[in-house]
């Protein structure tokens, strides 16, 4: 994982999220799933790209179920973006790093 992402876990979400003082895309995900390393190395891109405008953070829902389960997390790879502590905004499954930007540009404006 680059210096770029953050590593959550659930006794560090609630922190993390809501003392960031820009937006936070989370991906919750799993090591073995095949679609949520497929969108690893996307991420990896756009938090070197919106460095400074939007955190990016992992949470392995294996090993955190507490935030996966307070968050309805029920397929992977589910990325949620928060602004201000709360959920925004969703979407389900491996995208294309277009609507990934797209989501991103869109809390960022």
């Amino acid at each position: 994982m680059s210096e770029n992402i953050t590593n959550l876990t659930d006794e560090t979400f609630t922190k993390d999220i809501s003392a960031s003082s820009e937006p936070v895309l989370v991906d919750f995900w799993a090591p073995w799933c095949g679609p949520c390393r497929m969108v690893g190395p996307v991420l990896e891109a756009l938090a070197q790209e919106y460095a400074g405008k939007v955190r990016i953070a992992k949470l392995n829902v294996d090993d955190n179920p507490r935030a996966a389960a307070t968050y309805r997390v029920s397929s992977i790879p589910t990325i949620i973006m928060f602004k201000g502590g709360e959920a925004v905004d969703v979407v389900i499954g491996a995208q294309p790093r277009a609507t990934l930007q797209a989501l991103i540009d869109k809390h960022i404006a």
